[in-house]
């Protein structure tokens, strides 16, 4: 399994707008082949601490895939539908190959 972690600061004062951003998100990603769960963390502190979004796939190369697609283009085209000030700093994407995983039964 491959995994993604994009850390992205929000400042405070636009979580809600955020958010709601996310809760309306085109789901695009949904039907991606390989595509297995999305996660978006929010943060015990939104001051100091940011939003996790977190992107499980059955492998590096379903994800590539999705990145380089026409949908992944017009998922993200709302990005920008933010001011500047909302963020505290650049979001930084990691990339992760699962090592271990553990599920209560």
């Amino acid at each position: 399994m491959f995994v993604t972690i994009n850390r992205i600061p929000v400042n405070p004062e636009f979580a809600a707008a955020f958010e709601a951003r996310f809760q309306d998100r085109a789901r695009a990603v949904d039907d991606a082949p390989g595509f297995v769960r999305n996660l978006v963390l929010r943060p015990a502190d939104p001051a100091t601490q940011p939003y996790l979004v977190q992107t499980f796939w059955e492998s590096r190369e379903a994800f590539e895939a999705w990145v380089q697609s026409p949908a992944f283009r017009e998922g993200h085209a709302r990005a920008g539908s933010l001011p500047r000030e909302a963020f505290r700093g650049p979001n930084e994407l990691e990339t992760f190959e699962v090592l271990s995983d553990s599920v209560r039964p």
